[in-house]
């Protein structure tokens, strides 16, 4: 997979995330939190992140 497939999966993974959070029903926001921190604090995606930023800056 490359960096940018890596990294829209993952922001779509964080949308859906946030979509739960949305929605207006009881939740536990802890959970919520700590998917969302799993998401995107996964080490490929965070390698993927900076190689994408590295990128951009050249």
């Amino acid at each position: 997979m490359t960096d940018q497939q890596l990294t829209v999966q993952a922001i779509s993974e964080a949308q859906r995330i946030l979509e739960e959070y949305l929605r207006p029903r009881p939740q536990n926001n802890e959970t919520i939190l700590d998917s969302l921190v799993e998401v995107l604090g996964r080490p490929d995606l965070v390698v993927a992140v900076s190689r994408l930023q590295q990128q951009v800056r050249k």
